[in-house]
């Protein structure tokens, strides 16, 4: 209730504060043509407007404060400008130069938001539509299609994110500037995040606990939310996709729109799927689901503040895969063992514009309720996970060319059983971190530094008889963390990039490895916790190399981490309620690999693209044995065309993909090895003109050969279920 009175009384004061700053121009391209639809966006307002047919644009009630604009247009290279304003009007033009390659995006992730190409370290950014264009059925399939990212899967419908072979806790999610908690531990139930409502999400991978603290150890997943319209504009539009192997339908409606100063938006959608079939033409019984997802926003802003709420709801029903295929049916609606996940995902974004400084303020909220379900709508197990996180970034002036940041984060965490079984005790955890990181440029070098220190108290009430299973002892255990980072980059020249990078990342133990003590969930193992279990910590350095030409684009990344008090469970040899025990253990532990690709554009075949990247890494323990978990080597190979057919499409495009996964021989001691395969995909798409109408199609066919196949990472590899086959994906999205 806090956090809406304290967004209220921040609206209600901003209406007293009036400004005429304005910032207008003209956008040209080299041969000083005017641009016509060039999007004009400012990150931090989150307000934006695009040219006209005269190549003018114009941005009213702006700060009394250095704002960094960006412009973006297809087939040219990104500007970004900071300007100071100081007078009541100020004109600004652009120049575009044509770019063959993907357009250099603001990274919002990372601590001083610049462009990728100026950015210290390497992350990298995906928009939904390029995934969707893809043809991918959810958002987590669609993150596997970037280099070093893959996915624990159990069917169609749930999966948890792989950083380069780490996972589970030690990957962060952040949705709507907050970070999502969901019960991480667990590879049961997958992020609870919708596409639909989603711009784009943008890859650390490496430690990131600088930045957001604790569980940040592998790195984080960051989803930028949709945008508002631009200003003086109303905007709706539906989504459709259908999808043929599970007889699979998504419905997404949304509607927009701006003033100068005011911003709402509300949109809606729908997922239902029956069970997937593997290529034998089976159905896997009970895989089935369906999807819920509503999100909201509503913003102001002015020469004083920026201000947005917004709200994220998911259900989800999911099917529980039993030991075997048996029933045959095409019917959606769930049927026992089930799941059923909600989630509430609230945020709210306040930022104060100062003279020559700003501060940054987030609030977020996260319900989490978990119930599964064996043989009756009376859950066996029934969790619920409040937490209410803040984030606070105070943004110094600026002193010649050195930038610093000071901030401040916390959160609070309650957990709650509701049924007869535990997984993990009731609890509290606390945390509190406090960082200031900087960043200095000359010439064609900058160097970013940061210090940070964190510390967590988790606490827990003692449950059942002690030394019977699924009891649990009490446990009030605090952790603490100093961690630091140094980053480089430099143009060689005006073609060859280099960064380096050295960041160290802690984790504090979770609750089911400081306190399990029975049969979890679809392990078919007694595990017991450790709640002597110490911090995790780890550092890693990446060296990555780029080089880029008119037509030609390569990169290498390359890392090593290593990770002190690495935890794990190991076989104790005893057995526990018909189930091998396991114990929670420690040891040190590396992982090494990295990512080599490139993009070939040859002229004068302008509508030709050539794109191929080969992911690899290697996770061992300190005695040589190999990790738990670690995704196999990949070489993925793309063949695209772009084109426009003269007064009916526009952005289109045709695409052949081929991914080839290799064999996995590299397995920790319960593991078995995995045999390697090839997936054809294909797709077409682009925006139709039908008269004054327009709007987007996609066809997509993914293995599109019917291979039969079962993915090393795959949580029903154990039953010997093989994944999904030949799915093909039509998709329609239409302005309204």
């Amino acid at each position: 209730m806090k956090l809406y009175i304290f967004f209220l009384f921040s609206i209600g004061c901003s209406l007293f504060a009036h400004s005429q700053n304005k910032i207008s121009g003209k956008i040209m391209n080299s041969q000083n043509e005017a641009l016509t639809g060039v999007e004009v966006y400012i990150e931090e307002l989150q307000k934006g407007t695009s040219t006209n047919d005269n190549g003018y644009y114009e941005l009213p009630n702006l700060p009394n404060n250095a704002i960094k604009i960006t412009v973006a247009y297809i087939g040219y290279k990104t500007q970004v400008k900071t300007i100071s304003l100081s007078a009541k009007e100020t004109t600004i033009n652009f120049t575009l130069e044509e770019a063959v390659f993907k357009m250099d995006e603001v990274i919002v992730s990372t601590a001083f938001n610049k462009l990728q190409s100026q950015n210290v370290m390497k992350v990298e950014h995906e928009s939904i539509k390029s995934m969707q264009r893809k043809g991918t059925s959810t958002l987590i399939e669609g993150l596997t299609t970037i280099p070093g990212v893959s996915q624990v899967s159990t069917g169609t419908s749930i999966g948890k994110p792989v950083i380069r072979g780490l996972s589970g806790n030690r990957v962060l999610v952040y949705s709507q500037g907050i970070r999502v908690e969901n019960q991480q531990f667990g590879n049961e139930h997958g992020l609870g995040l919708n596409d639909s409502g989603i711009e784009s999400v943008e890859v650390i991978k490496g430690p990131a606990s600088l930045l957001y603290g604790s569980d940040a150890l592998g790195g984080v997943l960051y989803f930028n939310p949709e945008k508002f319209a631009e200003a003086n504009t109303f905007v709706a539009n539906f989504g459709q996709k259908l999808f043929s192997n599970t007889l699979g339908s998504s419905s997404s409606l949304g509607l927009k729109t701006s003033s100068d100063n005011w911003k709402f938006l509300v949109r809606g959608s729908y997922n239902t799927h029956s069970d997937y079939q593997i290529p034998n033409k089976k159905r896997v019984t009970n895989t089935r689901y369906n999807e819920t997802d509503f999100k909201m926003g509503i913003g102001y802003s002015n020469s004083k503040i920026s201000s947005v709420f917004r709200y994220n709801y998911n259900k989800l029903d999911l099917g529980i895969f039993g030991e075997s295929i048996t029933e045959q049916t095409t019917n959606k609606e769930t049927i026992y063992p089930k799941q059923g996940v909600f989630n509430h995902l609230m945020s709210f974004n306040h930022i104060l514009f100062f003279e020559n400084s700003k501060l940054d303020v987030d609030f977020g909220y996260i319900a989490n309720d978990r119930s599964e379900f064996e043989d009756s709508n009376i859950a066996v197990l029934h969790m619920k996970l409040n937490t209410f996180n803040y984030d606070s970034k105070y943004h110094l002036p600026k002193i010649g060319k050195l930038e610093a940041i000071i901030g401040i984060q916390g959160m609070h965490q309650n957990n709650k059983n509701y049924a007869e079984e535990y997984l993990i005790p009731d609890a509290v955890t606390n945390d509190f971190g406090f960082f200031v990181t900087t960043n200095y440029e000359w010439k064609n070098n900058v160097i970013q530094t940061g210090l940070r220190f964190d510390n967590r108290i988790t606490t827990t009430d003692a449950h059942g008889l002690s030394g019977e299973e699924d009891s649990f002892d009490a446990i009030d255990k605090s952790y603490h963390s100093f961690n630091a980072s140094l980053g480089y980059k430099t143009s060689l020249n005006d073609h060859l990039i280099l960064r380096l990078n050295a960041a160290s990342g802690f984790r504090a133990p979770n609750l089911a490895e400081l306190t399990s003590n029975g049969v979890h969930e679809g392990t078919n193992r007694y595990e017991i916790g450790n709640s002597d279990l110490k911090t995790e910590q780890n550092i890693q350095t990446d060296l990555n190399l780029e080089y880029n030409t008119s037509h030609f684009e390569f990169f290498v990344n390359g890392f090593y981490n290593h990770v002190n008090n690495f935890i794990y469970t190991s076989p104790t040899g005893e057995s526990l309620a018909n189930n091998d025990v396991f114990k929670y253990i420690q040891n040190n532990a590396k992982l090494y690999g990295g990512e080599i690709g490139v993009h070939f554009h040859p002229h004068p075949i302008d509508w030709l693209h050539l794109e191929s990247s080969f992911e690899t890494v290697t996770g061992e323990k300190q005695n040589g044995d190999y990790l738990p978990l670690i995704p196999a080597n990949n070489w993925n190979n793309t063949l695209r065309s772009e084109f426009d057919i003269k007064n009916w499409l526009s952005d289109g495009f045709a695409s052949l993909n081929v991914s080839s996964t290799f064999k996995q021989n590299n397995v920790s001691g319960f593991e078995t090895a995995s045999e390697g395969y090839s997936l054809v995909n294909i797709g077409f798409g682009g925006t139709v003109k039908f008269g004054k109408t327009f709007f987007d199609i996609t066809l997509n066919g993914n293995n599109l050969f019917n291979e039969s196949y079962i993915a090393h990472l795959s949580r029903l590899k154990a039953d010997g279920i093989q994944n999904i086959g030949r799915n093909i994906i039509m998709g329609v999205k239409f302005n309204l």
